[in-house]
This record gives C-alpha cells, structure tokens and sequence, in this order.
C-alpha cells in the first residue's frame, strides 16, 4: 500500500468521506430509508475498515450515516434472495468474519456519531467503536432471531462483553431494541445528548483524543481490542456457520415475510 494512500480515491458504492484535518468522517450513504445493509453495503464494509486505518491523512474515524438512521439491519429484498439462493448467503460468510476482525484490528480510535437507529449488523458496528455518542432520538438492537437468523455476525461477541451475559442474552434472545437512555444505562454507549448537540459532543471527544500523543493513544486501543479479537477468533466461525444453517430454516422464510407485511409469524419450529 503507497505512502500516498488516499480513502477518498476510491470508488465506495455505499460511504462518502468527509475530512476535516486530521479527523476523517466516514458516513454510510444509501437510498435505503434507513441505511439497511444490501450486497452493496456488506462488500463496503468488508473492505472500508482496512482503507480506513491505511489512510494516511487521518489520525481519527468518526463512523455515522446520512440519513434518519445509522444503520437499520438487513435489506429485505436482500433476505428474500438469499433465502431464495441459499449459496448467496453462505458466499457472504467470510466477508461477515473480516468486517468483524477488521474493525477490531483497527489502530485508529474510531468514535460513533449514532445518529439514528442502528440494528442487526448496524449495531454490532456501532458497539466495536471505541466510543460511542447517541442522538437522544437513536436506538439500538439485535433482532437478528425477529427474522429467523441466528446473532452471528458479530451480536453474540460484542453484546456480552458490554452488558454481560444475562442481559445480553435476553436482548438478543428476544430481539427487543433499547433506547439510546436506557443503552447508556446499560453501559452499551457512552453518551446520549438532545439530537442538537449530537455534533458538538461528538467534536469535543474528538479533540480530547487528538490532544494526547497519537501513538499512545492507538497502541493502548490495540491492547485493550488484544481480548475482543482472541474471542472473535473463538467465536466467529461458529456464529456465521450457526448463521448460515438458520437461513435454511422454514420459520425463517416466515419470519421476514411476516415481518414485510407487519403481521405476526405463524412459525412451525422448522
């Protein structure tokens, strides 16, 4: 990779950049209503976690959106064809692992502006940040079971570590999303300001880190991830085959079509 490497150069289909000196803004873009994650989405995100930390024109990420939400899990015309051509869904598996190990082998500190509701895939993003700042008006949740799907893609690392296992094991047993209030409650984000003020908290921790030696500062993020990334190697590959094997399931083609036509599942336990 050149001294000269520039994200920006790039042709990203879902993120759009923003630099303001050192810090770099990466913002997921999409037509989506609410930013769901399509084939688009997870290819960027399989590979933007790396160019992030290559960048040689930043010291810091600050992850976020555009739109009225962060991330809001999984397309549903994107499930359909999976469920559909099950090899769609076993083809993503390795790309699921590296969006995982990736951000977590990241030296920059990232912080998350969440701006807005972030699920499934979009939460386990958010909570592998190193700090997180939420809009008042956010919330959060793993409702990967709600659709049939085991939490595999990285919900079942992340969650327990933040909250432990009793409360995270009802969180993503029932799929329930938290509001931002009660997830800082929780310890699952940092902050929570009014939506006004999201910007100017997120610019203040911002400048705190970037006051402090800047090797110091990626070399003790390094250490503390040491822990995360041995359980991702534990867990990673169990949790997307775990994954894989439930997007075979009956009950899930009737989950997400209940769930498409806002109606209850009539599930059979197959």
């Amino acid at each position: 990779m050149s001294q000269e490497y520039d994200i920006t150069r790039e042709s990203w289909r879902r993120f759009t950049f923003e630099r303001r000196e050192r810090v770099l803004y990466a913002y997921i873009t999409s037509e989506h209503p609410v930013n769901g994650v399509d084939e688009a989405l997870h290819e960027d995100l399989a590979s933007v976690f790396t160019a992030l930390q290559r960048d040689m024109s930043s010291d810091l990420v600050v992850l976020s959106a555009r739109g009225r939400a962060f991330c809001g899990g999984g397309d549903y015309d994107w499930f359909e064809a999976q469920i559909d051509d099950p090899g769609r869904f076993r083809a993503i598996g390795w790309d699921a692992k590296h969006i995982v190990n990736s951000l977590l082998e990241m030296e920059k500190p990232v912080v998350c502006r969440l701006n807005g509701a972030a699920a499934g895939l979009g939460a386990t993003i958010a909570l592998l940040c190193d700090i997180i700042i939420a809009a008042e008006s956010a919330v959060i949740g793993d409702p990967h079971v709600k659709v049939g799907l085991v939490a595999g893609d990285g919900g079942a690392l992340i969650w327990p570590q933040l909250i432990g296992y009793a409360r995270a094991k009802e969180l993503l047993l029932t799929g329930d999303m938290l509001t931002a209030r009660r997830a800082a409650e929780l310890g699952l984000v940092n902050h929570v300001v009014k939506d006004e003020d999201l910007d100017a908290t997120v610019h203040a921790v911002v400048e705190k880190l970037l006051g402090n030696p800047r090797w110091a500062v990626r070399w003790t993020k390094s250490v503390i991830n040491v822990p995360l990334r041995a359980l991702a190697a534990q867990l990673m590959d169990a949790s997307v085959g775990w994954e894989t094997a439930s997007n075979h399931l009956a009950d899930r083609r009737e989950a997400v079509m209940a769930s498409r036509e806002k109606r209850s599942p009539r599930l059979t336990g197959s």
